[in-house]
């Protein structure tokens, strides 16, 4: 496996890092700011699409997107380390129209969109002038196991009707946001994994209404948000059904697997600024007589954290690699164990830093604190870690069973 970065990488990543450095971090400040001062939260501060503009401008855009048609033309290794650089801000997978839901919903339209609904809905999204949502998870069920979905979507001649009640519908509370996808059962009779389907439901359907959106450790995650969503006998065309009836799984598959390492190779960064931090701080600061840094305990956090990062980065790399190579069916181990440990690593070093910041490491002086939340979730997001660790134990045992003793 070779994981050297090509000169293209390499220049589009030296790009990226310079945009960061001279647009986004400064940005960071004055977001937040007209956040708060707007007359509603539930707004988008005007910085954001300047950024936009000027990220879009500098060619940074769309990188996700390995198809050449429609995005960078970037395998998944190639992408690793431009987002581990957009992971290092809150905002900043947004400036680069790279962040979720979005990515995975233009991945499912370019993957089984019909040209119709590339025209109608991907076409905006990938020129960022709106947003998207995925309505999966439901609060009456297990949603882990997404056969518990109960979401019905039963065809009356030309239309759907959907019957559903979601949550945690990311992005639903964006003013921008103008459909969602909605994953829910066309079949209840057929195999298990063959009952549901997904299909587009514009947010200005009659029937659709956002009940609330949902705080994540206190956070509201303004202007983004996460919704509580009820489709009360909602009617949409039949053509903005999916691909087809019993295609839902199959879709989920084709769109979480990028989904989750996009999130692990986030993850990497934003331990990576939270580590830069923590050293910063503990040179900067004076206990008993000597900085923190000379405290033996500190320069124990500092090497476990690197040592951690190095471990987890390339083991997303590696994950990377194999979907590239074999594909994300023969990498679903991979993607899998990534999921687990990014997330982990991530939260076990902001929460170190954290430590040495003391009570400004939970403030909103500093990053770290809505960093740590943003790791913790990650851990029940796009799957829990208890769910992945069962798929790569089912997995480990099955190829056990097929070695020779």
């Amino acid at each position: 496996m070779d994981f050297s970065y090509s000169d293209k990488v390499v220049a589009l990543k030296r790009r990226l890092e310079e945009f960061m450095e001279e647009v986004v971090y400064p940005g960071e400040r004055i977001y937040y700011e007209q956040l708060a001062s707007q007359p509603s939260r539930w707004m988008i501060p005007p910085i954001m699409e300047e950024m936009k503009a000027k990220a879009k401008a500098a060619g940074l855009w769309n990188l996700f997107l390995p198809d050449s048609e429609y995005g960078a033309g970037l395998t998944n290794l190639e992408y690793a380390p431009l987002a581990e650089v957009m992971g290092r801000s809150p905002i900043a997978p947004e400036v680069f129209n790279c962040n979720a839901p979005d990515t995975g919903n233009m991945e499912v339209l370019v993957r089984y969109g019909t040209p119709e609904q590339k025209e109608k809905w991907l076409k905006p999204l990938l020129a960022g002038e709106i947003r998207s949502c995925f309505s999966m998870t439901e609060p009456e069920v297990a949603s882990s196991d997404a056969t518990n979905i109960s979401a019905s979507i039963v065809r009356d001649g030309d239309e759907y009707v959907i019957n559903a009640h979601k949550w945690w519908s990311s992005g639903a509370g964006d003013p921008r946001c103008k459909f969602a996808i909605v994953m829910g059962k066309t079949n209840p009779d057929a195999p298990k994994h063959e009952q549901q389907s997904m299909i587009i439901v514009p947010l200005d359907t009659p029937g659709v209404k956002i009940v609330r959106t949902l705080n994540v450790f206190g956070y509201d995650d303004a202007p983004h948000g996460h919704a509580e969503i009820v489709f009360d006998h909602v009617r949409v065309p039949k053509e903005n059904l999916i691909w087809g009836e019993g295609k839902g799984f199959a879709i989920a598959q084709g769109r979480l697997g990028p989904g989750r390492i996009h999130h692990c190779m986030r993850q990497i960064g934003m331990a990576e600024r939270a580590l830069e931090l923590m050293v910063q701080r503990v040179k900067e600061r004076v206990a008993f007589g000597r900085p923190l840094a000379e405290q033996g305990v500190i320069r124990e956090w500092i090497a476990e954290s690197r040592i951690e990062i190095e471990q987890a980065r390339l083991l997303v790399l590696k994950a990377a690699y194999m979907m590239d190579t074999v594909g994300n069916k023969a990498a679903q181990k991979e993607i899998a164990m990534i999921k687990v440990v990014a997330p982990n690593v991530a939260q076990r070093v902001i929460d170190r830093a954290i430590q040495a910041f003391g009570a400004a490491g939970v403030s909103q002086d500093t990053p770290l604190a809505y960093m740590w939340t943003q790791a913790r979730v990650i851990r029940i997001a796009d799957g829990p870690d208890e769910v992945h660790k069962r798929h790569v134990a089912r997995l480990e045992l099955a190829q056990g069973a097929e070695r020779p003793n």
